[in-house]
């Protein structure tokens, strides 16, 4: 660049200008003087005063004016480079540089300018930003030299150009959607360090190596954020936002109420009614929550167990223990009399998870419809998210202090009494009347872990500035709190990875989409292939016919809002079976689902890069995911593939326990390339 300061030239000193004029009138009429010696004399003697006073005003105000030009093209490229990233169009940058240009040009008359603006050639950020200038003087003196001179009456301009040159400083925002499977608790190849420690150590690296970059930018605002998004069977995206715009609070969404038969709530004067296509609580046996809604999150609330009892005495009985033939009392003792004080507390709260959007909203970064003050909604239902709700699934019967008998299922999730235990699997596992039964004191059950089951990972960490302090400290303690447990669902994480540097809801902390300067980045490592699971493949039974365990595509069986076929082979190609409930079936499904993911978030402008850990070419099932790994990457903005040098290379990388930490630096090399300074 040539300067950014802007300040208007003085004004021209008329007078003494125009003296010069008047001196150079008389001068040429006295040469033309014929009537002696005196006009040659004179010529001979004023041309050098002359010719020099021409050019050293001309020279003078020709540099003003160039300093004037130089001084408004370069205010000129600032403005425009601002303007740029708010995502203009090309047509009202231009007007806007020329504009702004010609507003700061001062003494220099418009007309005799011209600007000629050059845009960056790329929408994924970056690039450079020219601004070149033209500016034709016409010199007020020199023309009258020529003229004593030659008898010339040119005046010809005199011109020159000059250009200004900004390379656009990128923004970054990276997602680090990181596998937290149990299988990651695996100590890595070629060291002796667990998949999880290695990972927590590399991913850190990475986050300080950009932070250190990014804490030199001051100029620019936020220049490095990262998310993190911790991720196995299901992902968290945080119970502190169960009463965020985007969460399912009504029960509008068809995935709300799969697994849930709220009509079998039909008492007296308790019942549940669908009003609105909302599910309420009506009857007079609700009391106070007469008429509020029904679902997954008022179970929550709803489910009580009784959490402690405390014998309290009303005083004492004589109480016979054996009796005379006439009936009288033989023998007996005085009690304590008296009741237990039992006190009632909610029995689960939600833990974070959601389940997964029903196609095509799983692979898209559609913006969730929105509910107005009069809770009407904006957009389709299907669009929210709805937390996850693991159904109690057939068991016998509370087993408690009173009643020991041992459940005789071996479903995967048995937590609560069925309450009517004659009825099907699948209708058992339905029924919504048991939730509002109290679980008993020391009640148990004999598999599962509740209503939260397959919700394992910590919360996201939405995108944090981590050019600050407090930033980066806040990322780095999220990488610490991560703990491997669960299945493996990579495209879950990879979407939730690209909603959090999306523009819009559910996280809005990212830059507009279509602002240019920035990049959006999603990191993704895995160590296995993508997993849903049979009850049978686990050892569990499937009383209800769910066809698999309950997680963040629910269950296969019997289907989706009527369809018949699971949410996990909606959108899927005729190679998935609708109706092959097996663990490779599933696997080849969420494969599928991963690639139209990857396809659509790069389209989108999202540059996806993917880490394989500890899996090798040689193993059919993980060559099979380390191929659909390299598929879903990007192409390299900078590096060459070393194997056919006409093709960029692949943003893929195989990693191994033991060079985690170098790859993940190569990584960092990579980001560093996006960010262009001047």
């Amino acid at each position: 660049m040539t300067g950014a300061s802007i300040s208007g030239a003085p004004p021209r000193p008329r007078s003494a200008w125009f003296g010069l004029r008047r001196f150079a009138d008389l001068a040429a009429r006295f040469t033309r003087d014929r009537r002696g010696n005196y006009g040659m004399a004179f010529t001979l003697a004023i041309v050098p005063i002359l010719g020099g006073l021409a050019l050293a005003v001309d020279f003078a105000e020709m540099n003003r004016q160039k300093q004037v030009t130089l001084q408004a093209l370069d205010a000129a490229g600032i403005a425009t480079a601002r303007q740029l990233v708010t995502g203009a169009t090309e047509a009202e940058l231009r007007a806007y540089a020329k504009n702004f240009f010609e507003a700061n040009l001062g003494p220099v008359d418009p007309a005799d300018t011209t600007l000629h603006v050059t845009l960056p050639n790329t929408n994924g950020g970056g690039g450079t930003l020219k601004l070149t200038a033209d500016l034709r003087y016409t010199p007020d003196f020199f023309p009258v030299f020529q003229k004593v001179m030659r008898g010339s009456t040119d005046s010809s301009e005199i011109d020159f150009s000059a250009n200004t040159e900004i390379r656009l400083k990128n923004t970054l925002e990276v997602a680090l959607v990181l596998d937290n499977s149990g299988s990651m608790s695996t100590v890595g190849s070629g060291s002796g360090l667990k998949r999880i420690d290695l990972l927590k150590a590399a991913a850190k690296q990475l986050v300080d190596t950009l932070a250190l970059q990014a804490g030199l930018i001051k100029q620019v605002d936020k220049p490095v954020q990262f998310s993190l998004v911790p991720f196995a069977a299901s992902v968290n995206v945080g119970p502190q936002n169960a009463g965020a715009p985007w969460m399912d609070t009504r029960g509008l969404s068809p995935v709300h109420h799969e697994s849930f038969d709220w009509a079998a709530i039909n008492g007296a004067d308790k019942k549940a009614l669908k009003i609105g296509g909302v599910w309420k609580k009506s009857g007079t046996g609700w009391g106070a929550e007469e008429h509020e809604v029904l679902s997954r999150f008022s179970l929550y609330k709803d489910m009580k167990k009784v959490e402690s009892r405390e014998w309290v005495a009303t005083g004492t009985e004589y109480v016979c223990t054996a009796y005379n033939t006439n009936g009288t009392c033989k023998t007996g003792s005085w009690k304590e009399t008296g009741y237990y004080d039992e006190t009632i507390g909610a029995y689960a709260s939600w833990q974070g998870c959601v389940e997964a959007r029903p196609y095509p909203y799983n692979v898209n970064d559609a913006t969730p419809g929105t509910l107005d003050a009069f809770d009407v909604l904006t957009g389709d239902p299907a669009t929210l998210f709805v937390p996850m709700f693991a159904p109690d699934e057939p068991g016998d019967r509370w087993a408690t202090e009173a009643d020991p008998t041992p459940d005789n299922y071996s479903a995967s999730n048995n937590w609560w009494n069925d309450g009517t235990e004659s009825a099907t699997g699948q209708t058992r596992l339905r029924n919504m009347t048991k939730y509002f039964e109290t679980r008993p004191f020391g009640a148990t059950s004999s598999q599962g872990t509740g209503p939260n089951y397959s919700c394992t990972t910590r919360p996201i960490t939405p995108l944090t500035d981590v050019s600050v302090a407090e930033g980066l400290a806040s990322v780095r303690a999220a990488i610490d709190a991560m703990a491997p447990n669960g299945g493996t669902n990579v495209p879950e994480g990879l979407a939730w990875g690209w909603r959090t540097v999306s523009g819009a809801q559910p996280y809005t902390e990212g830059r507009p989409d279509i602002e240019k300067g920035n990049d959006k980045v999603v990191i993704v490592l895995t160590d296995g292939e993508n997993t849903y699971y049979t009850p049978g493949s686990l050892g569990f039974s499937d009383p209800a016919g769910s066809k698999s365990i309950y997680s963040a595509y629910g269950y296969l069986a019997p289907g989706y809002n009527g369809t018949g076929t699971g949410r996990l082979f909606m959108g899927t190609s005729g190679a998935i079976g609708k109706f092959d409930y097996s663990n490779t079936n599933y696997t080849n499904a969420l494969n599928e689902q991963m690639s139209t993911l990857c396809s659509n978030a790069k389209a989108a402008g999202v540059l996806v890069m993917t880490v394989s850990l500890d899996l090798s070419t040689s193993v059919t099932s993980e060559n099979k995911a380390i191929q659909a790994l390299r598929a879903c990457s990007s192409d390299s903005r900078f590096r060459k593939d070393p194997t056919d040098p006409s093709k960029p290379a692949k943003l893929f990388w195989n990693a191994t326990g033991g060079n985690l930490a170098e790859k993940f630096k190569e990584i960092a090399d990579e980001l560093s390339n996006l960010r262009i300074v001047s």
